[in-house]
């Protein structure tokens, strides 16, 4: 089973990380996404999130599950409630025998997790409240 997580508290990336290091996996890939100030013309002050858990961590170890039956480590976590800029919102660690296998895994992984899993945000802006759909 995957290493997913939905949590309250901070992401901590470094022992995340280390869950995917082991002998057998030769590449590690991660991506990590943080609350950014500007998007476009928009500045962003903060962000919540809330998640419909029992489906959000079905559906995550749902999307982990094709890597895992390859041999790869999956860690998947992602932060509910309130974030300030700069905060980790979401971590995806993908731990393959070759680097090209984790680099793909993780890119397929973060944006169907985009896409499928049922995490929304509100985010505040200088200017307005914006709601979000599925998190982008």
């Amino acid at each position: 089973m995957a290493d997913i997580m939905l949590s309250e508290q901070p992401l901590d990336a470094a022992a995340l990380t280390q869950q995917l290091i082991a002998p057998q996996y030769g590449g590690i890939d991660i991506f990590i996404g943080t609350v950014r100030q500007m998007t476009g013309d928009v500045e962003t002050t903060a962000i919540d999130y809330t998640a419909y858990r029992p489906m959000a961590l079905k559906e995550m170890q749902k999307l982990a599950a094709p890597y895992q039956a390859q041999g790869f480590k999956v860690v998947m976590a992602h932060r509910v409630g309130h974030l300030e800029l700069c905060d980790l919102a979401v971590f995806i660690g993908v731990a393959a025998p070759h680097r090209a296998e984790a680099f793909a895994a993780c890119r397929e992984l973060i944006d169907q997790l985009k896409q499928t899993v049922p995490i929304w945000k509100k985010e505040y802006d200088t200017d307005k409240i914006r709601f979000g759909g599925l998190e982008d």
